[in-house]
């Protein structure tokens, strides 16, 4: 299990909070998969920000940008 803090844009997050909590979710798990390799092992069984606000479903829908 892995829990983070991370810094968000004031701006960004402000315009709209899941969608900006979702994209840096996004990219902590990225860092955390090339960490471990991108291990078939990894789950991600839930994603809240603010203690309590589940996300999990949004950072699914995020995609890279190429």
């Amino acid at each position: 299990m892995q829990s983070g803090s991370f810094p968000i844009a004031n701006s960004e997050f402000k315009k709209d909070p899941d969608w900006t909590a979702a994209i840096a979710s996004y990219q902590w798990i990225q860092q955390i998969q090339n960490e471990y390799g991108s291990s078939k092992d990894i789950r991600i069984d839930k994603v809240v920000y603010n203690g309590d606000i589940d996300i999990r479903e949004l950072v699914k829908n995020v995609k890279p940008i190429l």
